[in-house]
């Protein structure tokens, strides 16, 4: 029985799959205890905890830690002369026209920023060796007395030569063993000093909400009598058994996002899609990510509330546009969609829980794309009243009926998700147009046929039991380990030999930490370079297969940089300027083995008959279905509303469905 548990800002979700098939289970979120959501899926669903053999779970903790600033005490220590580095950040600016900008506000106050005198140079060489007896008299007591309950360590250079780091956390431990210490050497071996400065504080900041949070939630599974696997899910689409997330807390961040991309590439490859453009859009968000030859893409370039984070995670771009998303006006009287939102908590109007703030869902109700008595299966009734009473407003500030204003919220919605899939792809040298388009969330399939029109994708894949997709990701997930280390070198006449001799060196570190974590068995290894042209400021990632690297030549190390540099800025693909190395990243990858199949929910009312929806400023007749009342190979020309116990999927005019051997429903468009 393989169970997993996704903790949205709205609902949390359960996917069960096991010897009696799929179960889906819906419970609304519980945001002042995300854990206690989660159980009450688990009891919600009817699965004894003592079935369950494989857990895994995915929440927004460690990223409502950091957005809301809720996180414990922390303190940081570096090298002395730097300690104004989290205050200094870098030199420009995200938002170059706005007079008022202002830098985002560190994690860890200045006050809380402490000095240690040592200096390891950038080759790796001590200059001036770490003081612990001066550590131990100066720093220990000034910890003690600020009461902080995490330490983030990033020392300079320490990225080369780790020594002092851990020598400083092993006083820390021996002197003040409630601190939960991070160390940066352990967390990015990267250079940058501000950027790898700023993941380490992160990390350690959200430390103890994660260790408590796995702490809790794993103590009140064991009363429940579960003694199977539990696992978390990391920020770059692979699992970690919780013993190791609670360590390395920063690969949280965006652990329900992630996966809800690997679901989606599970899912769409049994149709034969690699290529894919993800479109999640939930309750409070949108998120979109580009799969290539079905691996989703890598960054390290990622910031959250402005703070940058240098660790391997899918390159998903985030917008407020989920069915939560409030629909206001701006002080220049502009109509504006997000990003703030209900939530669960009171959530939209017609939620009927006293919310009273118009919201995307509430828009939705009144085009009627989504049918008030058959949202969630027919087990929710929404409030078509309660919708009407907070759009009202609306309609009235630009004189337009009531579903001309909710259309319109939703089309300024989709225009905001169609710029968001743009950054990360054609801004990113991807066409959208060699792409299909995978919807899933609540609202994804929903929204999916007029963001492909904008897009020009032609085709839309539609997972079955669409509105749980991120919590089925999280049991079709491989588990996942990353390494990283800076090394500048020229990519010269040596530079295959180079690639050869780090990629044993981290595979032998990266493959003792997953032994130490438990995962072993045939791993997987992925091998990344970031290279750039001597005298660039930032680096393309180049991969290597682990079967190429015994082969490989210097002349295919630069063209395969040159390839990947062309690709994304159209030059340099015939350039003979010098080349370097930069950093490497090393992904150790434990396959899932069987991966448990996902096929349509049958549960809820049957839905049969016509429709009137108001779309694209006008009405339409059309066509109501349930999905799992579908025949395999048929097809339902637009418009029409195919329904399922977890989301709704609108086909509008000039696109027709279809639901294909793998349960997935394909639209296709004319012409």
């Amino acid at each position: 029985m393989r169970v997993g548990v996704e903790v949205g800002g709205t609902f949390t979700d359960l996917v069960a799959i096991g010897p009696n098939g799929v179960s889906v289970t819906k419970v609304p979120s519980v945001p002042k205890s995300p854990d206690l959501g989660a159980i009450n899926a688990i009891i919600e669903s009817g699965i004894p905890f003592a079935a369950i053999d494989d857990l895994a779970h995915g929440s927004t903790v460690a990223t409502n830690a950091v957005l809301e600033r809720k996180g414990y005490p922390t303190a940081f220590v570096t090298t002395k002369g730097f300690r104004d580095i989290l205050i200094l950040e870098r030199h420009g600016r995200h938002n170059i026209y706005d007079l008022e900008y202002q830098k985002p506000a560190p994690i860890v106050a200045r006050a809380a920023s402490f000095e240690v005198a040592e200096r390891i140079l950038a080759d790796g060489s001590i200059l001036t060796p770490l003081d612990l007896d001066r550590a131990a008299h100066d720093l220990v007591p000034a910890l003690a007395a600020g009461g902080f309950q995490a330490v983030a360590i990033c020392l300079l250079n320490s990225y080369v030569n780790a020594e002092h780091e851990r020598a400083l956390r092993d006083l820390l431990a021996a002197k003040l063993p409630q601190l939960h210490v991070t160390i940066s050497s352990e967390i990015t071996r990267e250079f940058r000093e501000f950027e790898r400065a700023s993941t380490t504080t992160l990390s350690a900041y959200v430390q103890p909400v994660i260790d408590g949070y796995i702490a809790r939630f794993s103590d009140r599974l064991s009363r429940e009598g579960f003694k199977g696997r539990f696992s978390v899910m990391q920020s770059n689409g692979g699992r970690l058994p919780a013993s190791g997330m609670r360590a390395n807390a920063i690969n949280a961040l965006l652990s329900g996002p992630a996966a809800g991309v690997m679901g989606a590439v599970r899912q769409a490859a049994r149709s034969g899609f690699t290529n894919l453009i993800t479109l999640d859009i939930g309750g409070t968000s949108t998120d979109v990510c580009v799969v290539v030859d079905g691996k989703p893409q890598l960054t390290t370039s990622f910031a959250i509330d402005g703070l940058p984070v240098r660790v391997p995670l899918l390159d998903i771009s985030t917008v407020g546009a989920g069915g939560g998303s409030i629909i206001w006006v701006d002080d220049g009287g502009m109509l504006r969609v997000g990003p703030h939102s209900a939530g669960a908590d009171p959530g939209p109007a017609c939620y009927g829980r006293g919310g009273t703030l118009p919201t995307l869902t509430d828009a939705h109700v009144i085009r009627q794309t989504v049918r008030p008595d058959a949202f969630l299966g027919g087990r929710m009734q929404l409030d078509t009243k309660a919708a009407a009473a907070a759009l009202q407003p609306i309609a009235d500030r630009f004189g337009l009926s009531i579903e001309a204003a909710a259309d319109s919220a939703v089309r300024l919605a989709n225009a905001n998700i169609v710029r968001s899939i743009q950054l990360i792809s054609t801004e990113r040298g991807y066409d959208p147009r060699d792409y299909a388009l995978v919807a899933f969330g609540g609202a994804g399939p929903l929204h999916a046929a007029p963001i492909a029109e904008e897009l020009a994708i032609k085709t839309i894949v539609i997972p079955p039991s669409a509105g749980v997709i991120s919590a089925y990701g999280l049991i079709a997930s491989d588990f996942v380990m990353f390494e990283s280390l800076t090394r500048r070198e020229r990519a010269g006449p040596e530079a295959a030999d180079l690639v050869r001799s780090v990629f044993a060196e981290m595979k032998e570190r990266a493959t003792g930490r997953a032994k130490a974590l438990g995962l072993s068995g045939a791993l997987r290894l992925e091998f990344t370079a970031d290279m750039r042209f001597v005298g660039q400021a930032f680096e393309v990632p180049v991969t290597f297969s682990d079967t190429e690297i015994d082969g490989l030549s210097a002349q295919t190390v630069r063209q395969r940089f040159l390839d990947a540099h062309d690709r994304i800025y159209f030059f340099g693909k015939d350039s003979d300027k010098p080349i370097e190395f930069v950093s490497f990243r090393l992904g150790i990858i434990l396959p899932l083995g069987e991966l448990p199949l996902l096929t349509e929910s049958a549960t809820g009312a049957v839905a049969e008959g016509r429709i009137r929806i108001f779309d694209n400023r006008e009405w339409h007749d059309g066509v109501l279905k349930s999905r799992s009342a579908m025949r395999r190979g048929a097809s339902v020309p637009g418009p029409a509303l195919l329904e399922d116990p977890t989301s709704t999927l609108l086909v509008p005019a000039g696109w027709t469905a279809s639901r294909d051997p793998a349960d997935n429903t394909i639209l296709t468009r004319k012409g």
